[in-house]
């Protein structure tokens, strides 16, 4: 029976792996981007020093690693599968400790089954893209203490020691605010998850007769499968694989994976602000924006350079395209507004990697500097920005960058008042600014199009066979 439960186990371990690896890849990655982990005393007291702080350094430290979807599917597999196995110690030890062998040490049925409910729980919990990680550390650490309590020997120190539990477990796991990352918002399912985590162990007594009387393999299995199926239909039916969509396209375009977001948009047009953006941008670094524009969705001149919103997503991809204009300043602001729209007040990697970037074209060595020494004491943003330092100061080498030098040269060399609303004259003032820019050559001629300027076209049209 024992390994029936084990395998069990490791069935829903691969489960939950399989379905953020391939289902839900871009959910994990939008986590990583939205903060900033630092291997840094100070950072590490800031976190800790807060009620609940301890659970939300765990998960910050582990959720670093989803950078990587299938390391961060294989961290949430393991930590769903610790919850499922810890409540099943639980259980079976409360069984064992009211004398109820006889029932549940051969009859598995009801208790195997019903330990997996909390991991489901928080399974449901992490579908949406605002939980955090750290509420799961939460429920593990409550659960680690719990059994920890349960195996010392009835008496006055096990009681003492269980005040002194619940008083400390209040301030390293469920004192906080951060295990969602709208701080106003209570994550009911977790508080759920986290009760019946608890509490299943104590109704052991109410159960135990229904399991006696299940103890036949078949019925078993067909419990366990019972709970596997609703369980999992709710995951699969909760799931948003819509936002996942989105997710994709914001990523791809982080990484500057032109030829993939191509190879997507020509299987399934994207129909969303961020898609199209996405796909716009991609056709423009292929130098087809132009003549390929109408083959695919639009979004008036929003599918092109979409109004800055407020928060800290739907900024990102037209972000990118700021910086791949050359428009280094309103790429820098934007980036800047987008972190600081950040919900939980995280800051992020993906934004000072690029806060970085900008502030070194624009040869603001000192401003730069800081990010760059931030994201030294990073994990995953350490190598790239030990090869970035030697570039402050050194105007001979950022020019000879393939990237760095391209940019300074498209940048305005005129400052002008920017409003969120990209015009005809900005693409203009950028592309006539420098016209080896066949990026902005590209939008501007897309922005004649979709406003119908033929006017415009035609002098644009002109004026570079003129030039050439």
């Amino acid at each position: 029976m024992k390994d029936i439960r084990l395998l069990c186990t490791l069935l829903f371990g691969v489960a939950v792996l399989l379905f953020f690896g391939l289902a839900y890849p871009h959910h994990l990655h939008y986590q990583e981007q939205f903060q900033l982990f630092l291997f840094d005393s100070t950072y590490v007291w800031e976190v800790v020093k807060l009620p609940g702080g301890v659970a939300d350094l765990l998960g910050r430290f582990c959720t670093q690693f989803f950078l990587f979807a299938w390391i961060g599917a294989l961290i949430i597999a393991l930590l769903l599968s610790a919850v499922q196995l810890l409540t099943l110690r639980l259980v079976s030890a409360q069984g064992v400790r009211n004398d109820v062998t006889s029932e549940i040490s051969h009859a598995f049925l009801t208790p195997c089954a019903l330990s997996f409910v909390p991991s489901f729980l928080l399974w449901l919990f992490l579908l949406d893209e605002h939980a955090l990680l750290g509420g799961v550390w939460a429920v593990l650490l409550t659960q680690i203490a719990l059994w920890g309590l349960i195996r010392l020997p009835d008496g006055w120190l096990r009681r003492i020691l269980m005040i002194v539990a619940f008083m400390a477990l209040y301030w390293v796991a469920f004192g906080g605010s951060h295990y969602y990352r709208y701080p106003t918002v209570f994550p009911t399912l977790l508080y759920v998850a986290w009760l019946l985590a608890v509490a299943l162990p104590f109704v052991v007594r109410v159960l135990h007769k229904w399991a006696a009387a299940s103890r036949r393999p078949v019925v078993t299995f067909a419990s366990f499968a019972l709970v596997a199926l609703v369980m999992g239909s709710l995951v699969w039916k909760n799931a948003n694989f819509k936002a996942e969509k989105v997710m994709a396209y914001d990523f791809m375009a982080c990484h500057q994976q032109w030829n993939r977001i191509l190879e997507t948009v020509s299987k399934e047009k994207p129909n969303n602000q961020i898609g199209v953006t996405v796909q716009n941008l991609a056709l423009a670094m292929h130098g087809q924006l132009a003549d390929h524009l109408f083959d695919f969705n639009q979004n008036g001149i929003s599918g092109l350079l979409p109004d800055v919103q407020s928060d800290a997503t739907s900024p990102m991809p037209t972000a990118e395209a700021f910086y791949q204009l050359g428009m280094i300043n309103v790429a820098q602001r934007t980036v800047f507004e987008a972190q600081e729209a950040i919900l939980d007040f995280q800051k992020s990697g993906r934004c000072y990697k690029r806060l970085a970037q900008t502030n070194l074209i624009n040869g603001n060595y000192e401003v730069a500097r800081k990010y760059l020494m931030a994201l030294q004491k990073t994990l995953f943003y350490r190598d790239w920005a030990n090869e970035t330092l030697p570039l402050l100061g050194n105007e001979k080498a950022i020019a000879n960058h393939p990237e760095y030098g391209r940019l300074r040269q498209w940048a305005y060399k005129e400052d002008f008042y920017f409003s969120d609303h990209v015009t005809p004259e900005m693409l203009e003032s950028l592309f006539w600014g420098n016209t080896d820019n066949r990026l902005a050559f590209e939008y501007l001629k897309a922005y004649y199009m979709l406003t119908n300027d033929r006017e415009g076209y035609a002098k644009l049209l002109l004026q570079t066979s003129a030039k050439q």
